[in-house]
């Protein structure tokens, strides 16, 4: 019998990068419905938008570089619509276009395209954003608000989000049940945990995702919220901590990103619990009221780390690395 000696992987799971995308941007459609609920159709044209910007500087990059055409895989619609997501209704469209071309070019491209970025490309460009252009980042429309999809800025009187009210600290003024839906100020899709809730759900089902990053994430900011409350009411403060803001899309979207995030058992629940740690440290000390965007990012940083320190096991092998 003849034995063939290939390197590995010797079993694929027939999967394709465009059918996980795919499948991320099926589960990514309630948080946009949702935004355009609240707040009108500026936010779905501020996604397309977004969306455009991705798509056309991957494929002017990868022209430019005499690369391969990569925009079948999706991935450049997916980083598009999770960065739309991270934005309020009211931003400037050429601000999403900004956003989009840091995101591929700089982020992703320029590192060596996808699988070879070491931070999330849409996390990237909202920290590049709130480093740029603070003022544009934290104008949040309150719900309802008209919003002429036509103007290329829409000049808002802001409305402060639960985690501002937090900061006070102070329980936020809006009920848990609006918390829930959506009804409140913020980000495009950030603001519905239960539409959150409805796409991680379905990434879980369809196995995209593996349930340890956002468990441990979750769960992290739930204990130290709990024990650290700074509310009358602990379980409030900590129901309102994980609806409030971004920890839910951060949690199921953004670190669970195939090529930020560890592939090791153990490194992803070391990294879920680091990334939940960090966001309540960033909550409760920092600058501004929300923390996910770098909480997730410096855990980018410490992937390689982490795949390193906790390997699989090697099934075949004996000590000094002969094979048994």
């Amino acid at each position: 019998m003849k034995l063939l000696v290939t390197s590995s992987p010797h079993i694929h799971s027939g999967s394709r990068t465009s059918r996980l995308m795919g499948a991320v941007l099926i589960a990514l459609i309630p948080a946009l419905v949702a935004g355009v609920w609240f707040f009108g159709i500026r936010a779905l044209v501020l996604t397309a938008v977004t969306v455009l910007a991705c798509l056309l500087s991957e494929w002017l990059y990868r022209m430019v570089t005499r690369q391969s055409n990569t925009l079948p895989d999706l991935s450049a619609a997916v980083t598009g619509v999770l960065l739309a997501m991270t934005l309020p209704a009211s931003a400037p469209y050429w601000l999403a276009a900004v956003g989009g071309v840091f995101a591929i070019v700089v982020v992703k491209g320029l590192i060596g395209g996808l699988g070879q970025n070491i931070f999330n490309p849409a996390l990237a460009a909202r920290a590049f954003l709130v480093l740029f252009w603070p003022s544009w980042m934290v104008r949040y429309a309150a719900p309802g608000t008209s919003l002429d999809p036509l103007s290329v800025s829409v000049d808002i009187v802001s409305s402060a989000t639960p985690l501002h009210h937090m900061q006070m600290p102070a329980l936020p003024t809006e009920s848990l049940l609006d918390v829930f839906l959506g009804n409140m100020g913020g980000c495009i899709g950030e603001v519905s945990a239960l539409a959150l809730l409805l796409g991680g759900g379905y990434l879980l089902l369809r196995k995209v995702i593996s349930w340890r990053i956002p468990v441990t994430y979750l769960g992290s900011v739930a204990l130290l919220t709990l024990i650290f409350s700074k509310g009358q009411d602990p379980i409030l403060w900590m129901l309102y901590s994980l609806m409030g803001g971004g920890v839910l899309l951060g949690a199921f979207f953004m670190a669970t990103d195939y090529a930020t995030s560890p592939v090791t058992p153990m490194g992803q629940l070391i990294y879920g619990v680091g990334c939940g740690v960090l966001t309540v440290c960033f909550r409760y000390y920092g600058l501004f009221p929300e923390g996910v965007t770098y909480a997730i990012l410096l855990m980018n940083a410490c992937v390689w780390s982490l795949d390193r320190l906790t390997p699989s096991k090697r099934f075949g092998t004996v000590k000094g690395g002969g094979v048994q």
